[in-house]
């Protein structure tokens, strides 16, 4: 069975329990054995995954280290992006479960995007190790999980998550490794390392998000473009009207168009 067995991943709480029943249903997803069940209801999620064993705050409660020249700011650095990667792989599991007759492709692209998020995550996760921290040291917040249960129609999903909030990561990323490469620190060149793969595959998967956000405006006979403004200024009003520093290569290779990144960033130009 395929989306009552992913369910369970979803809904487990122990993060080394669900890696392990992922890889098991993902190499039997690979193998071809599973079947979709035909009356399958959704879950309906009330809290996060993760809400047993981290502090979970207000977002402005989480403190956040601007510079990664002491312990406490690689740290902080860390487990800011272990959240987001652990955050990522319940979004990419809920992807791959709430929308139904779908093609099979789909299904592989979403799976995929959890596979590398687990990833992501055991890469992050080491490295607070090696700090002697761990993935639940510090508070955190629900914002990625909010985005979630407050977009349960997919389009608005596929806008949402991979083309806003991971789009965004795109941005930020450079960001932080511009700050990372200027430092002679050799953990934090481990960091940078980390960072540039999780830059890189990024790129896929909002290019994922945009291959399916496209697909459902067409199904739906609506215009993409005006469509993803319309959805951004829904669920973030404002977004679609300040000035904002893109990384308009990573985008392009997204699916991005000139025209978009330009109203998007607010530029009469498309770097």
């Amino acid at each position: 069975m395929y989306y009552k067995e992913l369910e369970k991943i979803l809904l487990e709480k122990n993060p080394k329990n669900k890696f392990n029943m992922f890889e098991n249903f993902y190499n039997n997803f690979l193998n071809n054995e599973y079947s979709f069940e035909k009356d399958y209801m959704p879950v309906k999620l009330k809290e996060p995954s993760y809400s047993d064993f981290l502090d979970i705050v207000l977002p402005k409660e989480v403190k956040v280290r601007k510079y990664f020249d002491t312990n406490e700011g690689k740290i902080s650095l860390l487990h800011t992006i272990a959240h987001i990667e652990y955050s990522a792989i319940d979004l990419a599991l809920d992807a791959s479960l709430r929308y139904q007759n779908m093609p099979i492709e789909y299904y592989k692209d979403w799976l995929e995007v959890a596979q590398d998020e687990i990833r992501h995550f055991k890469m992050i996760e080491g490295l607070l190790l090696e700090l002697d921290s761990f993935y639940g040291a510090l508070s955190v917040h629900t914002n990625l999980f909010e985005a979630m249960q407050n977009t349960q129609d997919f389009i608005n999903r596929m806008a949402i998550v991979p083309r806003y909030l991971e789009a965004n990561g795109l941005d930020q990323n450079p960001k932080i490794i511009n700050k990372l490469k200027s430092s002679n620190d050799s953990f934090n060149n481990k960091i940078l390392e980390a960072l540039q793969i999780i830059l890189e595959e990024e790129v896929d998967h909002v290019k994922k998000g945009d291959k399916w956000f496209k697909y459902g405006c067409q199904k739906e006979n609506l215009d993409p473009q005006t469509t993803y403004l319309d959805i951004l200024e829904k669920f973030y009003p404002g977004s679609t009207s300040k000035h904002q520093k893109l990384n308009f290569d990573a985008r392009k290779k997204a699916g991005f168009s000139c025209e978009e990144l330009k109203r998007l960033a607010n530029s009469k130009e498309c770097f």
